[in-house]
């Protein structure tokens, strides 16, 4: 069997990626196409499992993104100021 440059290319990564033979991949591509059906394995569902923070009573989270903006803030005034005296 001889393959076209792109078919060979698009197998070879697909042997890659699954970590199968060619012969495995081959047949599983061949099964595929010929089925008319894609089958997508089914990844296993992501759970985020939450864990608290270490924070002590009365710290706000999201206090440190305001604290981060008002340095940027901060900085950018600096950086303006600097440029208008120059």
């Amino acid at each position: 069997m001889t393959l076209e440059d792109d078919v060979e290319r698009m197998l070879r990564d697909a042997m890659h990626r699954s970590r199968k033979s060619f012969k495995q991949a081959l047949n599983d591509a061949l099964r595929v196409g010929l089925s008319g059906k894609t089958t997508q394995p089914k990844s296993k569902r992501f759970v985020v499992r939450a864990r608290p923070m270490g924070l002590r009573a009365g710290i706000d989270p999201a206090g440190f993104n305001r604290l981060a903006d008002d340095f940027e803030v901060d900085a950018f005034l600096e950086k303006n100021a600097r440029a208008r005296r120059s």
